[in-house]
C-alpha cells in the first residue's frame, strides 16, 4: 500500500510525449469517499514548488499508467500554451 508521503519521491514521466514533468508536490485525495482523485506536479517554471508563472500539472487518476519504485508513468495530453 501507497501512503501519500511516497508519492513525493517519485517523477512522472508523460507517455504521451515522454515529457519529464517533475515530482509529484501534492494529491487531491476524497476524504468522504477515501480516494485518490488526482496528484498534482509544479509547472516548468516553479522554484521549489513555489515561485513560477506556470499552472501545476493536475494528473487525474484515470491517467496515471504504472507507478513504480522511483517514476509514475501518465498519458497525459498538456492544455496548449496561449
Amino acid at each position: 500500500m501507497l501512503k501519500a508521503s511516497d508519492f513525493r519521491q517519485k517523477e512522472v514521466i508523460n507517455i504521451y510525449d515522454g515529457k519529464r514533468l517533475g515530482y509529484v508536490c501534492d494529491v487531491d485525495i476524497d476524504m468522504e469517499k477515501g480516494v485518490l482523485n488526482a496528484i498534482i506536479v509544479p509547472g516548468n517554471g516553479k522554484v521549489l514548488g513555489l515561485f513560477g508563472k506556470d499552472d501545476d500539472y493536475v494528473i487525474p487518476w484515470n491517467k496515471i499508467k504504472t507507478i513504480g519504485d522511483d517514476i509514475i508513468l501518465v498519458d497525459y495530453s498538456l492544455p496548449p500554451k496561449v
